[in-house]
Parts: C-alpha cells; structure tokens; sequence
C-alpha cells in the first residue's frame, strides 16, 4: 500500500465523524427491493474548516492509486457549505478544453463557493454553475479563465453489458492526493434506486442506473466509471451501505451528457435549472408559519437593506406574502441580478419597502 492510499485511509474516519448535521448529505436508497444505506459515492465527503489533522481510525479498502492514464479528464470538486462553516469533496469530468465540468448535483447542492483541481496538472480554478439536473443528479460546471485542458474519453456508443469489467476513479474520502482506481464488472443494467433525505424525509428516484461491484467510497461522486479500454462509460454516483459487499451505480455517461448538452445550450425543463437561483439572504423562523426574520447572512442584500431579527416580510414586488413558504416561492422564481421590491415591518411594527439586486444563492 503506497503512501497516497496510507493518508486517504488514515482520514476517512475523521471525516465521516462531521458529517451529521449537515442538511441534504444523508440518504437511504432502496435497491431491488433490498434496503441499504447510501454513504458512499452518493454524498459528498463533509469536512470542518479547517479539515482535521487526526490520522485515527483507519479503514481498509480494495482500491488502489489509479494510473496517470485513468486520471486524464478527472477533476477534483471542493464546495464551501454554509458559508463557509463547511466544505464537501467530490469530483468531476471535464468536458470541453476551455473548462466545462461534468458532475452530479448532489456534489454541488448547497454551494456558496466552488473550486476545482485538474488532478493530473494539479491546477486550481474556481467555478461556477452553467445549470444543473436535481431529478436525475448532474450539474454541469465552468471553470474560470480555463484553457487547453484535456478532456475525459467518454464512450457514448451505450455498448455496456453485464459482466463487462470496469474500474471506477475518484477522489475517494475527499483528501486529494492520487486518484482512487477500484476494479469490479457491471452485475446489472437498466437499475432504480430510491434516495431518501434523511433529515427532510425527501424522497428521489433514479433511473437507468449502472450496477457495479466496485469498493465506490464516499467522495467519488461525479468520477469516471471506465471500461477495460479506459473510456468513460459512466458517471459514479451512489453505492451501499451496511452490506457486506459493496454495491455501486453510475448514470451511463450518454444519458449525463444528453442533460449536459440541454444546459449547456441553455434548454430549462421542468427539471433543469440554469445559471444560479436569487438569494436575498434571510434567515425565517418558520415555527409559526408567518416569514417572521430570525436573522440575516452577512453581506446579503437583506442585511444591506437593515432587515433584522424580528422583522416580518410581508411582500414581494407588490405581491402580499404571509407564509414562509410564499417568500421562499417568491424569491425562487427570481434569477441573481434580479431586482426586487421588499415591504416588511420591523420589530416595532414599523413598515419600510426597498428595492434591491439579488445574488447568487447556494445551489438549490
């Protein structure tokens, strides 16, 4: 076991220790009817800032450092959460020579921040979302100021059959360093799972899912499952828990690049999102039902307006609101750099209206 593997093992038990608490990073998936916890590639890895030092608690693993060759095209995703209270660990694929990146959307859900890391170059960019898929979990991505990178080789021929061998690569526990190579072969096609959110009780279904037998880990969502030529005919996205073998899915790389191409070209639906969500940065105390401030995020335009604790909204661009939930569909529907007129009264019961730009909220 080489160096590279030691350090990734030696942190994975520090990492999954803060991962509670953190909305939308737990799932459960049902798969052919058999119950398991997903924790691996369906979620990103979750770490404090700054990431903990302790080498404690180390796990074991059957995948290996991947090869200079398997890591071509292969990024590196690390989201600030919470502003910045947190951060998450994935990966990528990259697309197009001048930076687009293709990933899952849970590895991005809920980003104030991106950055991403060529691994093979070990260049940094910061990105930005083109737009992304929640229902189906692929994002796609722009890197800032990018050029001549090599893309992945991405077999969209659908030519995969079931006991085909493959090997999965991804930046695996989310450490960086070498990527993590895990051999297995296909053992189904065509596969549904179910992913639950565990704290809201959200249920999503995916589709047409890949089956592989591969050890996928936590933090090789949006990695590359490669066939025995090393073209990229999946994109990882969940494996099992709490089963003695390890079960992983991938969505088969032409069906991520058929929702990759109708963001790119700008194409909503009713489940592709472009570009980034208004954010007018509230905080809601929700318990009684009214859109009552129990706070506001530093720098948004709602601390810049002087709403504060206490306050209630009560409409949006003339629109009376009396629900949170109202507010939040209000506010929704509004693209960053939208201006938008708020009425609230303050804590004495004093009305105030004002109009202001949104910004660029954490990705829904």
């Amino acid at each position: 076991m080489n160096t590279h593997r030691s350090a990734r093992l030696a942190l994975a038990g520090a990492l999954a220790a803060l991962t509670a608490g953190v909305a939308g990073l737990t799932y459960a998936a049902t798969a052919d009817s058999e119950s398991a916890t997903v924790s691996a590639a369906q979620q990103p890895i979750v770490v404090a800032v700054p990431p903990p030092p302790s080498r404690a608690d180390e796990t074991t693993s059957s995948a290996a450092d991947a090869t200079t060759a398997q890591e071509q095209g292969l990024v590196y995703i690390t989201t600030t959460v919470d502003y910045g209270r947190a951060e998450a660990a994935g990966t990528g694929m990259v697309l197009t020579s001048d930076g687009e990146i293709l990933t899952n959307h849970h590895v991005v859900e809920g980003a104030t921040s991106i950055r991403v890391q060529v691994v093979t170059t070990g260049e940094t960019y910061s990105a930005e979302v083109v737009g992304y898929d929640a229902t189906h979990d692929v994002a796609v991505l722009q890197l800032q100021n990018a050029s001549g990178l090599t893309t992945a080789d991405l077999d969209r021929s659908g030519t995969v059959a079931v006991g085909d061998e493959i090997v999965t690569v991804g930046n695996a526990h989310g450490d960086g360093g070498a990527a993590s190579a895990a051999s297995g072969m296909v053992t189904a096609l065509d596969e549904s799972i179910t992913v639950q959110d565990e704290q809201t009780g959200s249920g999503r279904q995916l589709s047409g899912l890949i089956q592989v037998d591969a050890d996928v880990v936590a933090g090789d969502s949006g990695g590359a499952l490669r066939d025995a030529d090393g073209d990229v005919i999946g994109m990882t996205t969940a494996a099992s828990n709490g089963a003695p073998e390890v079960t992983g899915y991938a969505i088969p790389i032409e069906q991520a690049l058929d929702i990759a191409d109708q963001i790119t070209s700008g194409q909503t639906s009713a489940t592709i999102t472009i570009g980034s969500t208004g954010f007018l940065g509230l905080q809601l105390d929700e318990r009684g039902g009214v859109p009552i401030v129990a706070g506001t995020i530093e720098g948004s335009p709602a601390a810049d307006l002087g709403i504060a604790q206490g306050s209630t909204i009560t409409g949006i661009d003339g629109e009376t609101v009396t629900t949170a939930r109202q507010l939040s569909s209000a506010i929704a529907a509004h693209a960053a750099g939208d201006d938008v007129n708020i009425t609230w009264l303050d804590a004495a019961g004093a009305s105030h209206t004002a109009t202001t730009q949104l910004t660029a909220g954490p990705i829904d």
